[in-house]
């Protein structure tokens, strides 16, 4: 069976709850001794702000085209069986599950390797938005994974850096991630989607139309 086989990618519709059970039974199999998995769910609270839920929103055929890439690079890196990643849209409440990843592999190293850096890759390059709604307003919200390659793109091209070895050319994937930036923005002002900080829009976005930068 070919690689791309053993991946099962899904961006789940609103009103669609992640079956975890599903997820780990497609990437459970007799030669594997470790699945790995990760599940990231609605918290109550953010910075002392109580949270009712959150919201997502999606390019859902660009998002699980960028997970496919994400998981051949996990291959590349990591001898990983298979592959499984689901992510809601929609409204997510208090307590449930927003995005499920599980990795089966021989040793557990590494699945715990890349189950890390799937879900890492996914919140810092998927174009997947979220939005907080607390008790007292709402706001779109960054990844702080996102952010923080966001800098190191910043600081990479003040300095002009070029990758030489294997290992700087890994570190730049990590870093550049496998689908560029995902941004939500305006057609006629992409700045205008994000602060200054780069880290909360308060505005909000149903009238705008989604793209990717490259």
């Amino acid at each position: 069976m070919a690689a791309e086989d053993r991946n099962l990618i899904e961006i789940l519709e609103e009103n669609h709850p992640i079956d975890i059970s599903k997820y780990i039974s497609f990437v459970h199999s007799p030669q594997c001794g470790a699945i790995a998995t990760f599940a990231g769910t609605t918290r109550d609270n953010f910075d002392g702000k109580t949270v009712l839920e959150l919201r997502y929103e999606a390019y859902a055929t660009m998002a699980v085209r960028c997970i496919k890439s994400i998981c051949s690079a996990a291959r590349s890196k990591w001898n990983v069986h298979s592959i499984a990643a689901a992510h809601r849209l929609g409204t997510v409440p208090v307590g449930e599950t927003s995005v499920f990843v599980a990795i089966s592999s021989a040793h557990r190293a590494d699945a715990l390797d890349a189950c890390k850096f799937l879900i890492d890759e996914i919140k810092a390059s998927v174009p997947i938005w979220k939005k907080e709604v607390y008790t007292n307003g709402e706001v779109w919200k960054e990844n702080s994974e996102f952010l923080q390659r966001l800098e190191l793109g910043k600081d990479e091209k003040a300095e002009n850096r070029v990758y030489r070895s294997g290992k700087l050319e890994v570190e730049e994937h990590e870093k550049r991630g496998c689908c560029g930036e995902k941004v939500k923005v305006n057609d006629e002002a992409a700045d205008s989607c994000r602060n200054e900080e780069g880290s909360e829009q308060t505005e909000p976005f149903p009238s705008l139309s989604k793209v990717q930068k490259d």
